[in-house]
């Protein structure tokens, strides 16, 4: 069978990192866990112990992480985000709020026609829209 799910690639090199990121994804998502975490070994072209390749489920999606051993012209933007619906507006709110710590605000939680919606880059940079089932 088919499938297709995100690939967020961070670079070290500017100071990013899966692992970082991968822990703060599953601590402010319950429910959420890790499938699969490859790690550069000793003989590996990127830095011994960092995430080769990781698989986790957040919030029911499969998502995967890798740190780049390549120093890319390009980084994560918000062209893409990830889309996260949620129960309520008070989990709506504890989300967000953890999400915009250090990173960007694009649109901050508000009602825009459509029902409470913010959209954020986190302080790893990946970008997340996130609102309210219903």
């Amino acid at each position: 069978m088919s499938s297709i799910s995100p690939f967020v690639t961070f670079q070290p090199g500017r100071g990013q990192s899966a692992e970082a990121a991968m822990d703060f994804y599953l601590a402010l998502l319950p429910g959420s866990r890790v499938i699969s975490d490859q790690r550069y070994g000793a003989d590996d072209p990127g830095p011994e112990g960092s995430v080769q390749v990781a698989e986790l489920e957040l919030a029911g999606q499969r998502v995967r992480f890798s740190d780049s051993f390549v120093d890319h012209a390009w980084d994560l933007t918000p062209a893409v985000s990830l889309w996260l619906e949620l129960d309520s507006g008070e989990e709506q709110r504890r989300v967000l709020d953890a999400l915009a710590e250090g990173g960007t605000v694009h649109m901050p939680l508000d009602d825009y026609g459509f029902g409470p919606f913010g959209w954020v880059d986190d302080r790893y940079g990946l970008s997340w829209q996130v609102a309210v089932v219903g």
